[in-house]
């Protein structure tokens, strides 16, 4: 039987978990990369490149190493908990070193046209046209995994702003911001309070003048560090607290959420609270911004209004002279090599479990890391893969077309129930509730009933830990013989990075030999009184 070969499109973290899952189902994948090195979005880069993710010096990850680490890979048990872009880096080295995929990447080279054969409806074949110094070639693939991401196109929505064209001073997108050096004694407005916008205004606010964050509906801040210490998802992405949420009314869920986040300080005070609850938008990593806010380095402000030459005007009246425009206002979807077809790709980027565009003839077409969880990247993307090469061999089938969009219907209105309605939120999902939903499509759901039965020791950790990737490789289709151990053992990887210092424990001989002291102290007077207290009596 003829190998099939799949393009890989870009080799960031989706893309190299794709070459993985097609070499372990006997695929040939080949992967396009358009710089000249691995890592994608997480590789840093003094300057920023056209076409290419742009992150920050100091961009440090929002999810923990266990939630985010590739299934059958754990990071190593030093590592820190949250990691620093260079540190993911070399994970990802690790990774790809390990299992054996630089050989299938080509470097340098563009993806011109992604476009059906003419035997399409019969073949589900593809031609592709690559350029690679400056000359284009064209290959036949039975398949194609897009894995180029979603952090490359800028939204960057000037028309909402009237007089920024006059506007004297510098403007720019938060892809282009890499340190704060540029901004020393600048009056900055930051637009935007997602994750990068609290990021980095509170960088800046530490070298600028003044720092102003502007957001039209404020926000809910959360932060890595959870109750004891924890990582915040390792504490709350587990199976026991996925249970309890569906059984808790969405107002309860809300209001202990608010109550928590306002416990650290009050979000009305700080000028923070929204009008949205908790659960319908996308909370913030913010884990210093209360502390640039109470010291005044960053003052929030609502909505610009408009620009001057030299000032931003708000909505609630005030104007503000500034330097500096950065816009954190997010991310357009962008497949320029896509050929024009709403069969793949329509306006409001209709896919099966945001991966399969439910009219191609053939399901041969896959999208991977576009979907936006509540919760790591990594795992996501790595489980949409295991799927998609298995439908793509012929051992799993797809719904009919009819099927398929009534799932998809139905999906949009329940994210239309507890999501405010914004572009952002089209591909987003609860990340225990997508990585479950796809694993039962593959087979791989871990089955607790069972594992109830013959080892109750890791059925505990399964329901009670945390919901990590390594669940996901303990039966079915990629069993992982490390699964298990990897599943005991993650508490004290999590531990291990932490304890760098050696404590004495609490009872340290020098505790002990007071206490003893102490104890013989009082054996040694009451003896004495007791023969004293017998004598009198006698």
């Amino acid at each position: 039987m003829k190998v099939k070969k799949i393009a890989v499109i870009g080799a960031g973290v989706s893309g190299l978990g794709a070459i993985k899952c097609c070499l372990e189902e006997g695929l040939e994948p080949v992967c396009f990369e358009m710089s000249n090195d691995i890592g994608g979005l997480w590789r840093y880069k003094e300057t920023p490149e056209s076409g290419r993710p742009g992150i920050y010096k100091t961009l440090t990850c929002n999810t923990s190493k266990e939630m985010t680490a590739f299934s059958d890979y754990p990071f190593p048990d030093h590592y820190p908990n949250y990691l620093h872009n260079s540190k993911m880096m070399e994970y990802i080295r690790m990774y790809a070193r390990h299992f054996g995929l630089m050989k299938h990447i080509q470097f340098l080279s563009r993806v011109c046209s992604v476009r059906k054969r003419l035997d399409f409806s019969s073949s589900g074949q593809w031609d592709v046209v690559i350029e690679t110094d400056g000359k284009q070639t064209s290959y036949i693939f039975d398949g194609i995994m897009i894995c180029s991401g979603h952090y490359t196109e800028k939204n960057l929505p000037l028309q909402d702003f009237a007089g920024i064209q006059k506007f004297r001073g510098r403007c720019l997108h938060s892809w282009e911001y890499k340190h704060p050096d540029d901004f020393v004694g600048k009056r900055v407005v930051v637009i935007g309070i997602g994750n990068s916008g609290a990021d980095v205004a509170g960088e800046i606010s530490r070298v600028a003048e003044q720092v102003f964050l502007s957001t039209r509906r404020g926000t809910w801040i959360w932060n890595r560090v959870w109750d004891n210490g924890n990582p915040m998802d390792v504490t709350l992405f587990t199976r026991y607290n996925r249970i309890v949420q569906k059984f808790w009314p969405t107002f309860l869920i809300n209001r202990w959420a608010e109550n928590k986040l306002n416990a650290k300080f009050n979000h009305a005070n700080y000028g923070l609270q929204p009008k949205h609850r908790f659960l319908s938008h996308q909370a913030t990593v913010g884990d210093d911004l209360a502390n640039h806010i109470i010291t005044g380095r960053v003052l929030i402000k609502s909505n610009v209004k408009e620009f001057t030459d030299t000032s931003a005007i708000f909505e609630d009246g005030t104007e503000e002279s500034v330097d500096v425009v950065l816009f954190a206002t997010g991310y357009k979807f962008s497949f320029p090599f896509l050929e024009d077809d709403p069969a793949i790709l329509d306006s409001q980027r209709t896919m099966f479990k945001f991966v399969f565009p439910p009219k191609l003839e053939k399901p041969t077409l896959a999208f991977i890391g576009i979907v936006q969880p509540i919760g790591a990247t990594i795992p996501t993307s790595e489980m949409q893969s295991r799927w998609v090469v298995h439908i793509f061999k012929g051992l799993k089938k797809l719904p009919s077309e009819h099927d398929m969009m009534a799932d998809i219907i139905r999906k949009r209105k329940e994210l239309t129930k507890i999501f405010l309605e914004s572009p952002r939120h089209t591909c987003r999902v609860p990340y225990i509730d997508y990585m479950d939903e796809i694993a039962s499509e593959l087979g791989v759901k871990p089955n607790l009933f069972s594992l109830f039965f013959w080892d109750a020791k890791l059925a505990k950790e399964v329901f009670y830990g945390p919901c990590t990737p390594y669940q996901y490789r303990l039966q079915g289709p990629g069993q992982w013989s490390g699964a298990r151990n990897a599943i005991l053992t993650q508490r004290d990887r999590i531990l291990k990075p932490l304890r760098t210092r050696v404590l004495t424990p609490s009872g340290s001989p020098s505790s002990r030999l007071f206490w003893v002291k102490c104890i013989s102290t009082v054996i040694c007077l009451s003896v004495p009184m007791l023969f004293i207290t017998q004598l009198i009596h006698q």
